[in-house]
């Protein structure tokens, strides 16, 4: 599924599921609160804190999932194509970041 099939399912599910969109300021606070989800398991999970045993269970792909489920509900209430968007980042950073990260000592 590319990025404009994934936002097209979330507006139908939206329209099959769901009443309407949470406003824009609700979902963003939506999405700082599934970063937050991700970065406990990453923390804890990757990290040098303690994995606590009712995080084990989470599942960081299902957290993850979480955030780019809000992150298209952003993109379709305000209108942003983020297949052409993603796309365009893409050709960016690869014009703007190749050389440099190619010269980084630290990556290599």
């Amino acid at each position: 599924m590319n990025i404009e099939n994934a936002q097209r399912a979330v507006d139908d599910w939206i329209r099959d599921h769901g009443v309407r969109y949470f406003n824009e300021l609700t979902n963003m606070a939506q999405l700082t609160e599934e970063v937050g989800e991700v970065a406990r398991i990453i923390a804890r999970r990757y990290g040098e804190q303690s994995e606590k045993e009712s995080d084990r269970e989470k599942d960081l792909g299902e957290e993850l999932a979480d955030v780019v489920f809000v992150v298209l509900c952003l993109a379709n209430q305000t209108g942003i194509d983020l297949q052409a968007a993603f796309e365009r980042k893409l050709d960016l950073k690869a014009r703007r970041d190749h050389q440099r990260h190619q010269e980084n000592k630290k990556l290599k």
